[in-house]
C-alpha cells in the first residue's frame, strides 16, 4: 500500500480510542441489561465489534500488524430465531438514513407543497412556520409523500442516502391499536427476527474489492446490488 493511502498515526490512535468507548458502552449495557435478549447488549455488541474491525484495519494498513480480536460476520449479529414457526401476525421495523446536502433544495420542495396546500394569502405565513427551517422542511415532506417515495425521489429533496435496514419480527397476534406508538422501536425481541436485509456503501466497497482481487485488474466496475 501506498504511502498516499495510508492512514495516518493520529486515525489509528483515534480508532483506538473508538474501541475503548466502545468497550465502556458495552460494559454498561451488560450491567443494566433486562435479560438473556436485552437489544441494548445486542447493539452495544455490534457497535464494539465494528470499532474493533475499524481498528483492526487501520492498525493493518498503517504498521502492517495484526490484532487478537476476531470479528464475527453478519450472519453472527442475531442470536438464533426462536419465535412461531407459523406466525399469526408480523411486524416491519424500517431504518434509512440520510445526509442533508442540498438544505435549500429541501426548503424549494417543502414551500411547494405548503404552495399548492394553502391559499395565495397564507402561504408566506404557513411558510414561515413549518417549511422554514430545515426540521420544519423535513416535517412538511414526510407527512405529505410516503417513505417508499421519498427514497425513490431523494435527490429532488436534497437528500443522499445512507445505510438502510429492514427487520421483518414474527408475533403470536397482532398487537392492540395504539400499544406500542409511544415507543414504537423500545421492545425488539432480536429471536424473533425472521428475516433482515442491510444496504450499505460497505457492501459495496467489498463487493469492488472482491471483484478486483478475483479478476487481477484494476478497472473501473460497477458495484454489485447492495442488498445483502
Amino acid at each position: 500500500m501506498s504511502d498516499a493511502v495510508q492512514p495516518t498515526a493520529a486515525e489509528v490512535r483515534a480508532a483506538a480510542e473508538a474501541i475503548k468507548t466502545a468497550l465502556d458502552r458495552h460494559l454498561a449495557a451488560v450491567e443494566r441489561r433486562t435479560g438473556d435478549d436485552d437489544p441494548a447488549v445486542y447493539e452495544a455488541f455490534n457497535e464494539l465489534a465494528a470499532a474493533a474491525e475499524e481498528y483492526d484495519e487501520l492498525l493493518y494498513d498503517r504498521y502492517d500488524e495484526v490484532t487478537p480480536f476476531e470479528i464475527p460476520g453478519s450472519e453472527d449479529t442475531l442470536p438464533p430465531y426462536t419465535g412461531p414457526e407459523e406466525p399469526n401476525a408480523l411486524s416491519v421495523l424500517i431504518r434509512r438514513d440520510y445526509a442533508v446536502v442540498e438544505p435549500q433544495r429541501l426548503l424549494a420542495q417543502a414551500q411547494r407543497v405548503e404552495a399548492v396546500e394553502e391559499d395565495g394569502a397564507s402561504v408566506s405565513a404557513a411558510f414561515d412556520a413549518a417549511a422554514g427551517t430545515v426540521h420544519g422542511a423535513l416535517g412538511v415532506l414526510f407527512g405529505e409523500f410516503e417513505p417508499d417515495e421519498i427514497a425513490s425521489r431523494h435527490k429532488e429533496f436534497g437528500l443522499e442516502e445512507g445505510d438502510s435496514t429492514l427487520w421483518v419480527t414474527a408475533a403470536d397476534e397482532a398487537a392492540e391499536p395504539g400499544e406500542w406508538l409511544e415507543a414504537p422501536f423500545e421492545a425488539i425481541d432480536p429471536q424473533r427476527v425472521v428475516c433482515r436485509f442491510d444496504v450499505s456503501a460497505v457492501f459495496d466497497d467489498d463487493a469492488d474489492d472482491d471483484l478486483e482481487d478475483d479478476l487481477g485488474v484494476d478497472g473501473d466496475l460497477e458495484p454489485l446490488d447492495a442488498d445483502r
